[in-house]
């Protein structure tokens, strides 16, 4: 592998050492230009190819969501989101190299099941947390938890699994979940500045190490403010590859308010090294 090429050598080390959290956008997956909505414009713009959406939630993916969910109904925005992400995105090499570290825990914030594709590669010892909507499922949980075949197991049984990949936004494998409308979001930015819709188990396995962010844009309010809790009480340090666009002022606050390291490499060259 030739990351080595790219990625500092301290980032390197402590990836390998197991000391750094693979914190994973969209980008990602965009890697490998799969036939699917790789950011959150490019799925706005699918929901509002198939429904018609009022000015104001044209290209803003949390509204359209929440347009279509009143509108329509709950099941009609899920089998939209599951007709986006219904041909399955393959895993870019970067994705197999990451499983192949066995990390303690990655972070996956795109609906896709590609992460989930490369670590199925790796065994059995690992599974998988997703956030899910509380809206109208008359439920106190904020997430399930999924073994690697896909069935939902007890949260009780993650402290077990040697990777933890979580998904705090959701995804389309196993289950369908998403947190993507307004309202899904309404409980959930209540009290995640007191951690509750954060898993205890993601919060044990942050403690003592850092972030490394990789296809992550943190051009939204509600994005900087997941990041942001996610690593609550993690020890850093924190590395982010930037984005091939220039940053918004927001982003790169953000990077600079929470200790985040800029990496200035495109990451599709970090990909090819990976890949040759």
């Amino acid at each position: 592998m030739g990351a080595a090429n790219f990625l500092p050598d301290e980032v390197l080390g402590r990836l390998r050492e197991g000391m750094l959290i693979p914190y994973l956008g969209p980008g990602v997956t965009a890697l490998g230009a799969p036939a699917i909505p790789v950011s959150d414009a490019e799925l706005a713009t699918f929901l509002g190819d198939r429904v018609a959406l009022p000015r104001r939630a044209r290209g803003n993916l949390w509204a359209a969501a929440q347009f279509i969910e009143s509108r329509r109904h709950r099941k009609a925005l899920v089998s939209l989101m599951s007709e986006a992400y219904a041909l399955p995105a393959p895993p870019v090499p970067m994705q197999h190299w990451l499983a192949g570290l066995r990390p303690s825990m990655i972070v996956d914030t795109w609906y896709d099941g590609a992460m989930r594709a490369a670590l199925a590669g790796t065994g059995q010892d690992w599974g998988e947390i997703q956030g899910i909507t509380r809206a109208g499922i008359g439920e106190a949980r904020w997430y399930r938890a999924y073994d690697h075949a896909g069935a939902e197991a007890a949260i009780g049984a993650a402290p077990g699994w040697r990777t933890l990949l979580y998904k705090p936004h959701g995804g389309v494998t196993p289950a369908h979940n998403y947190l993507v409308a307004d309202s899904d979001y309404v409980e959930v930015l209540t009290e995640i500045d007191i951690q509750s819709p954060i898993p205890d188990e993601v919060k044990r396995r942050r403690e003592g190490r850092g972030f490394l962010f990789l296809g992550c844009r943190f051009h939204d309010q509600m994005l900087r403010t997941y990041a942001r809790q996610i690593m609550k009480r993690s020890a850093g340090p924190h590395w982010a590859v930037l984005p091939a666009e220039p940053m918004t002022r927001n982003e790169r606050n953000f990077l600079e308010q929470q200790g985040i390291s800029p990496i200035e490499v495109p990451l599709e060259e970090i990909g090819r090294a990976i890949a040759a």
